[in-house]
């Protein structure tokens, strides 16, 4: 039984999940008299997801797959025969386990679109790509994955991002590797479509491959030069880098928050490791003058929005200045706690995000900079769902939501669309994707790097797991993490090197560091969360 079955290059490709260990399941479908000279198969399993001819991955709600394959016989050499397909489905069908083995996740990265404070963010974009080389191009996973930068972005995360290469940019004619030299020097041999770029433009080209490649290379690129038809065009050393970076409003910001049993807003200094003593911010959300239930810290540790403990009001403050607690900038009418306002958070621009669950008018809502009257955000793939709680990504472009429809709670990410002047732009939230259709019952979510999330949830009939969630939706077999019981939320920073820190029922606030397990924190507190 064949472990995968090819066909046209570039084609799509999908998997079905075995019904048993072994993989996909052919069957006989012909007697044995007509097998004297060709037979049927049938390849069956349940298909969980698809990767598109932009090795864009796309998961899936289990569904059955059955597709029939045609052998006949043919005579290949004097006096022998051998059995040939005949006819296959269009593209490649692996088991999960195979399709882990031969293809790694990758992000590349494109420059987000529309306001971004005058700044030019990165924006992760994740494909799979072969695994080593790949037995068609020739192509290291390296050279793969700058091909496939080059092509642009994928479809999905195209109307908000643009790549800084000009039209028709490609590799040079029969490159296949890219490593870097013994000076830790990576060399992007170019076509002469490249020659046409500016240098401000080229530095911002040769930042999108370094962002890209900086996680698939053994030894750490110190710098990337671009070739292009008449020679070098530009280089950028890793130390400039950061310039680009989504994150680096919070680059270095080691400090957690959370609140306290007397509903105070409390800090923990430099936190790397995950240990220390919380002490109350500066300012009226540390003095308590209204008791709060959930907190949000701009990413430039400057100020923090906090729900008040009823869920009805939303405040804005210093945390680094005393000051008096100004009225509230958004006050859901709801008359149940649960269904008021969410926890907040803030994106990569300065703009803060909540969600009014009130079921006789549940919105969206968009603060610019934090401040002023809150915006209504149209989130047109809702379907009757209702919006739980959102975390936004740093680059300001993704947010991932969770959703109640008929009982389930599912985690989405939608696309965040800026339409019109920036003074009076119209916001919506496009093309939302379930990330992760096998997990029926999310309770908890939290960005984690540029293009990974912390999920709390449980499959059907099952208990509950923390895992790590690619944008995307794809996992690796490493996705899972060691188990804790009843957690109620959870908080990672936009430093993958930093401890995943998660609210729990019984034991209180607790940290996994990387290669570690779960170790107590507090045992008292509530609502941790980094800044974001």
């Amino acid at each position: 039984m064949p472990g995968a079955l090819g066909s046209r290059a570039g084609a799509p490709r999908c998997w079905p999940r075995p019904p048993t260990a072994r993989g996909p399941l052919l069957h006989d479908e012909d007697n044995r008299a007509t097998r004297d000279r060709e037979t049927t198969y049938t390849l069956t399993g349940e298909k969980v997801a698809t990767v598109d001819a932009q090795s864009s991955y796309r998961p899936l709600a289990p569904t059955a797959y059955a597709q029939t394959l045609h052998l006949v016989l043919e005579q290949v050499a004097e006096g022998k025969k051998e059995w040939r397909i005949d006819v296959v489905p269009d593209g490649l069908v692996l088991g999960q386990s195979d399709f882990r083995r031969l293809y790694r996740s990758v992000n590349k990265y494109y420059y987000a679109t529309g306001s971004t404070n005058g700044r030019s963010t990165l924006v992760a974009d994740p494909v799979h790509v072969r695994n080593r080389t790949d037995p068609v191009t020739r192509m290291d996973t390296a050279t793969q994955t700058v091909r496939t930068l080059l092509a642009g972005p994928t479809n999905w995360l195209r109307p908000v991002v643009d790549s800084r290469f000009p039209t028709g940019t490609a590799l040079r004619k029969g490159v296949t590797a890219l490593a870097p030299d013994d000076q830790n020097v990576l060399k992007v041999p170019l076509n002469n479509k490249a020659d046409s770029a500016g240098r401000s433009a080229c530095r911002m080209m040769a930042a999108q491959v370094l962002f890209t490649l900086r996680d698939l290379t053994s030894a750490r690129v110190e710098r990337v030069e671009l070739e292009g038809g008449k020679g070098r065009l530009c280089a950028l050393d890793a130390d400039d880098a950061p310039e680009f970076s989504a994150d680096r409003g919070s680059e270095g910001a080691d400090s957690q928050y959370l609140i306290n049993d007397k509903g105070q807003v409390e800090r923990i200094l430099d936190a790397t490791d995950g240990t220390g003593t919380p002490e109350p911010v500066t300012g009226p959300l540390g003095a308590g003058t209204v008791p709060m239930g959930s907190v949000g810290v701009a990413r430039d540790e400057e100020r923090a929005a906090a729900v008040s403990s009823s869920g009805q009001h939303l405040y804005v403050s210093s945390v680094e200045t005393e000051g008096e607690l100004a009225e509230p900038l958004v006050t859901s009418e709801a008359k149940k706690a649960a269904d008021r306002l969410s926890p907040p958070s803030w994106d990569g621009r300065g703009d803060l995000w909540v969600a009014d669950r009130d079921p006789a008018g549940p919105r969206l809502l968009r603060l610019a900079g934090g401040t002023g009257e809150p915006q209504e955000v149209r989130v047109p793939g809702l379907d009757g769902a209702r919006i739980e709680e959102l975390r936004m990504s740093a680059d300001g472009v993704r947010i991932a939501l969770l959703l109640t429809k008929d009982g389930r709670t599912t985690l989405n990410i939608g696309r965040v669309e800026r339409r019109g002047s920036s003074v009076a732009p119209e916001i919506s939230v496009e093309d939302l994707r379930q990330a992760a259709p096998q997990l029926t019952d999310v309770s908890a979510i939290s960005w984690s790097g540029r293009s990974r999330l912390v999920v709390v949830g449980k499959e059907e009939g099952g208990v509950q797991q923390v895992r790590y969630v690619q944008a995307d939706g794809s996992t690796s077999g490493s996705g899972a993490l060691p188990g804790v019981n009843q957690v109620q939320s959870v908080a990672a920073a936009d430093d993958e090197q930093l401890p995943l820190m998660a609210e729990t029922v019984d034991d209180g606030i607790v940290k996994l560091s990387p290669g570690d397990n779960w170790q107590t924190v507090l045992k008292k507190g509530k609502a941790l969360v980094y800044p974001g």
